[in-house]
């Protein structure tokens, strides 16, 4: 018995990642987008720390697996395409535009299946992995409903809101979602933030981009999020070119 629960604890933090992503679509749904953005964070939380302990307990399984990714598909796919359908659909013209918001959730299902044949993405990505598209929305949403919360930041950018959300900003995000969807679909490389040892000369991409990201919140507060999504892609590829894949 203590080894069924042993085995099975992985599996309960993974559906907490998926109740998550239940709670933060139904919360999109209603419009409480602050809220299904923290829910989206929660999960991502959670989607960290199964595979870890899944490691640290020595029972990795091939249904952990598949249970992963259909947990990743609700919080990391669903939820963030109904934030943006949300926005969309209040602010598009012409409203039809909303539906853009669902190639997310097609996107993050197809880059969910790749990652769990590709045998050449165990120490890095090729693609941007759902979770950080989750955040771009996550971020967004959270905007979206606390605009205020940009006065907690260096640099305030008053005017972002008014545009993000106008009839224009409305078609900036549809094609912001393409672009996001053609990343996480895409062959790009990208890094991995797991690391071997704590060595500066192991691990210098992944110190210089941990930092950068305080430094991008600092400044930027919760918007800072997407400068950090970016950045990363940034970082990625330039390290990818210059030969350094560490």
């Amino acid at each position: 018995m203590f080894h069924s629960i042993k085995r099975n604890i992985p599996n309960c933090i993974t559906l907490l990642n998926l109740l998550c992503g239940t709670i933060a679509a139904w919360q999109a749904v209603l419009g409480q987008l602050h809220f299904a953005a923290i829910f989206i964070l929660l999960g991502i939380f959670f989607d960290f720390f199964d595979g870890l302990a899944a490691r640290a307990l020595k029972v990795a399984s091939p249904v952990g697996k598949e249970l992963d990714s259909l947990a990743d598909l609700v919080t990391s796919g669903v939820a963030p395409g109904f934030i943006l359908f949300y926005i969309l659909l209040h602010h598009a013209s012409p409203s039809w535009i909303a539906f853009a918001a669902l190639l997310i959730p097609l996107a993050a299902a197809w880059r969910l299946a790749k990652f769990n044949l590709d045998s050449r993405q165990s120490s890095s990505f090729l693609g941007l992995p759902a979770p950080s598209n989750a955040l771009v929305w996550a971020c967004i949403g959270f905007y979206y409903n606390c605009p205020h919360w940009s006065s907690v930041a260096l640099i305030k950018l008053p005017e972002l809101p008014l545009f993000l959300f106008s009839p224009t900003g409305a078609v900036v995000l549809a094609v912001l979602a393409l672009i996001c969807c053609v990343l996480m679909v895409s062959e790009i490389p990208l890094f991995a933030l797991k690391f071997k040892n704590l060595r500066w000369n192991d691990n210098k991409v992944r110190f210089l981009f941990l930092i950068s990201c305080l430094l991008l919140l600092l400044l930027f507060g919760v918007i800072g999020i997407l400068f950090i999504i970016l950045w990363y892609v940034i970082l990625s590829v330039a390290t990818f070119y210059l030969g350094n894949h560490d």
